[in-house]
């Protein structure tokens, strides 16, 4: 049974949300507020998180930096702030979707089956391997080398979108749903290219001639490289 950590100080929508996805078949704890959470991360394993933003005692954004130290268990946010900065922040600090309040629960259940299917999927390899590149998906670790290089999550996401589509024209719309199962349109014109620029200065030998990430002009990106699983 998949187990879910549901970090939400709101009683009422808490014991909801916990009910509907009982009825799914997952088995829910809830927390109500920061140090609840922390403790319930540190004591036991979960296979996706959802966090409110606003705690009585912090904020989803610093419980979510706390879990990606040493973790990529799926997070989900839930918030009642849609302004552009608070997604970005999201999206950088290392959250797979988030979902605006008040929400339907039978959307909620929707996109948890998203990001765990897209997480499932990676499960099934333990490597990925380009060339020079090795990234262990059960340890989220990437080595250049055999040298460890350390990504933000937003760029270990993205180079895992390319590897796991080699030779494949992707549009910057089709990475920005993949990224976050959403159109993606909070974000502005720069950022991709911002995420993509960074990415390639950590794993291009020369970023201005990249041989793993091409540009296709006017279209999006493309993993140039071959890619084998273990």
């Amino acid at each position: 049974m998949m187990k879910i950590l549901l970090v939400e100080d709101d009683s009422t929508l808490a014991m909801g949300i916990e009910y509907s996805l009982g009825k799914e078949g997952y088995d829910v704890d809830i927390a109500r507020n920061f140090a609840e959470g922390k403790s319930s991360i540190d004591n036991d394993k979960y296979n996706l998180i959802i966090l409110d933003i606003s705690l009585p005692d912090g904020n989803g954004f610093d419980l979510c930096k706390y879990v990606r130290r040493d973790s990529m268990t799926p997070i989900i946010f839930l918030t009642a702030k849609d302004e552009e900065v608070n997604i970005v922040m999201g999206l950088d600090i290392g959250a797979d979707d988030y979902i605006t309040k008040p929400f339907r629960i039978r959307e909620l259940i929707s996109r948890i089956k998203a990001v765990l299917r897209r997480y499932g999927s990676l499960e099934k390899r333990d490597t990925l391997a380009s060339r020079d590149i090795k990234v262990y998906l059960l340890e989220s670790k990437v080595f250049i080398n055999e040298e460890l290089v350390f990504l933000t999550p937003s760029e270990y996401k993205l180079l895992i979108i390319f590897m796991n589509n080699p030779h494949q024209v992707l549009s910057r719309t089709n990475i920005l749903e993949n990224l976050w199962d959403t159109e993606g349109d909070f974000v502005d014109d720069n950022s991709l290219s911002v995420y993509i620029r960074r990415l390639r200065e950590k794993i291009e030998e020369d970023s201005s001639k990249p041989r793993y990430i091409k540009t296709v002009r006017g279209i999006g990106y493309r993993w140039d490289v071959d890619v084998r699983g273990e």
